[in-house]
């Protein structure tokens, strides 16, 4: 299974570094490849050594003005162009879509991802991994937006659904 990831490049605390370090550890070891910004930095690099530590594949998706960051020993690196045909081949070589922490460029791939998803473009399974309940705020947002009638879905995993769920 392919696995995107949207994820901060800065460097962060181990509040954030270690629930990556974790999942990247999983990605790797169940035989999965890492589909993410390609950044050799931040959270990214922690999660993409830790991918390819226990076994994993690499697909890095860069943008040009990005590219004297990206890994140089990634599997395979796509370049792109521009940030939304990024995003566009994040999503198209991914089977699911996992967003971690980090800014407002995470902040607009999940906003898009989600809402792609809710108009039917596609259909593949979208988390928010809220590490140290850093999403805390957004889904008492998008639990207001489904509740006055904006549609936003959200389910807490082991909780109930809110207008349906990803």
């Amino acid at each position: 299974m392919n696995i995107g990831v949207f994820l901060s490049a800065s460097d962060l605390g181990e509040q954030y570094t270690e629930p990556a370090r974790e999942f990247g550890k999983l990605i790797g070891a169940g035989g999965h490849a890492l589909v993410w910004g390609g950044s050799e930095s931040g959270l990214m690099k922690v999660l993409a050594d830790s991918v390819q530590e226990a076994g994993g594949r690499l697909v890095g998706v860069s943008v040009e003005f990005l590219q004297h960051k990206a890994r140089k020993n990634a599997d395979e690196m796509i370049v792109t162009t521009d940030l939304a045909t990024r995003k566009a081949e994040l999503l198209r070589r991914s089977d699911a879509v996992v967003v971690m922490v980090g800014g407002t460029g995470t902040l607009d791939e999940a906003t898009e991802i989600l809402e792609l998803k809710k108009h039917g473009l596609h259909s593949k399974p979208v988390v928010l991994l809220n590490s140290a309940g850093f999403y805390d705020g957004l889904e008492l947002q998008l639990r207001r937006m489904a509740r006055v009638g904006f549609g936003a879905r959200c389910r807490r995993a082991g909780g109930e659904a809110n207008g349906g769920g990803l």
